[in-house]
């Protein structure tokens, strides 16, 4: 099978679409238990990233994620402990990270003493780590709602990456590790983990809302 084309990414628009875009693709291949991406994962892909640009779908707001946050097991969204939780802002307070529900996210103690005041992507990239699916699903659309308010969306993805801004806009993947690495949440020992069709709700509504 031939493999598809990377899309010209132009504007951080496209930027945080391809990363979402692959997103999906990775959450239909996990969904389907597949050992390798198939036709129909790149078609997802391929269909919502150019729904995304066209402005036919979008991201839904973060209502499903909190909705998980509050029947997912108690524990790290980092490392998936049970032992002494705490409070973390998933973009960084210090960097301009909201006290919202929507940015606040368990942590053990562990896990937040190391991260600190950094970016999720840059503290996980010096781990040599890779948060779950359903984390950067939250990631991402918190980084598409502050780049949509503050207006960013449409300028070019080199200009914005010259600005201070609250995450680091070059780590957003599109490059995902092998499918195998990848998990869909993190769960405690012993804990029922979410099941995917469950915890998606549908990614891809054509001409609406993908979740």
């Amino acid at each position: 099978m031939k493999k598809p084309r990377k899309p010209d990414i132009d504007t951080v628009g496209d930027h945080i679409a391809w990363s979402y875009a692959n997103l999906a693709r990775a959450d239909a291949a996990l969904q389907d238990e597949s050992a390798s991406y198939q036709r129909i994962h790149h078609i997802i892909r391929s269909k919502l990233f150019s729904g995304l640009k066209k402005g036919t779908m979008a991201m839904r707001s973060l209502y499903d994620d909190e909705r998980i946050k509050m029947t997912a097991p108690k524990a790290c969204c980092y490392c998936g402990s049970e032992d002494k939780l705490s409070v973390d802002h998933l973009i960084p307070r210090i960097r301009g990270g909201a006290d919202d529900s929507d940015n606040l996210i368990l942590a053990c103690r562990a896990c937040n003493s190391s991260k600190q005041g950094r970016d999720m992507l840059e503290w996980m990239k010096k781990k040599e780590a890779f948060p779950s699916i359903l984390l950067l699903r939250r990631y991402l659309k918190l980084v598409a709602r502050y780049c949509d308010d503050n207006d960013l969306l449409s300028i070019a993805l080199s200009d914005a990456l010259q600005r201070d801004l609250p995450f680091d806009l070059s780590l957003l993947p599109h490059v995902f590790p092998p499918l195998a690495e990848l998990s869909l949440w993190v769960c405690p020992p012993d804990a029922h983990p979410l099941k995917p069709q469950v915890a998606f709700l549908g990614l891809i509504r054509f001409r609406g809302q993908v979740s």
